[in-house]
């Protein structure tokens, strides 16, 4: 029988689907770094909130923040670009990251949900990194800041929207698949119902 500390800890990449999920993060979160890593990519098109997203609805918020936060890290490492602002950038996702598995244990995941938290989280995103560190560590003043962030702004919204439409669905279905499987698989001999 197991004690009541057993049955409430909590296996983040177990809980649901075992080593193969904790292999899936892993491949998603290389597949964001490589499309990071594509040269002359315009600023901020990249789809570490798309996955985020779907990580924070299956795995909790340990999952969504910790995504996030490494992807940012992973980046700055392999680039050579690790600075102040990494700390800034990796907070603000890793709070998305939180907040995304709140979000989503209260709504569906599907493409509209998905859009709906990536321009909320968009915009709260460039609010922290872009109106924050340009004037604080830059010396940018407030106005050069608000108005040079406008089109990356943008750019950035635009380019979540469709990531958050295209990609996220894309990425909980993948990390969904075994977990349906699975559960087939899991049958009462004695009562013959799916457990």
């Amino acid at each position: 029988m197991l004690t009541k500390m057993e049955k409430n800890k909590k296996n983040y990449l177990s809980a649901r689907g075992g080593s193969a999920s904790g292999g899936k993060i892993f491949l998603v979160l290389v597949l964001c770094l490589v499309a990071r890593l594509i040269p002359f990519r315009a600023p901020n098109v990249e789809p570490i909130l798309a996955a985020t997203m779907p990580l924070g609805k299956l795995f909790g918020a340990f999952a969504g923040f910790s995504f996030a936060v490494l992807s940012i890290l992973l980046y700055d490492i392999v680039t050579g670009t690790l600075g102040i602002q990494t700390f800034f950038t990796a907070g603000a996702y890793g709070m998305l990251g939180l907040w995304s598995a709140s979000y989503f244990a209260q709504n569906k995941a599907d493409a509209w949900s998905f859009v709906r938290f990536a321009i909320v989280g968009t915009l709260f995103f460039d609010a922290v990194t872009g109106l924050i560190i340009g004037p604080i560590f830059f010396h940018q003043s407030f106005f050069q800041t608000l108005v040079g962030q406008i089109p990356f702004t943008m750019l950035h919204l635009v380019s979540n929207i469709i990531f958050a439409f295209v990609l996220s669905p894309a990425i909980y279905n993948f990390l969904i698949k075994k977990k349906e499987k699975e559960k087939l698989t899991h049958i009462n001999i004695l009562n013959h119902k799916i457990i």
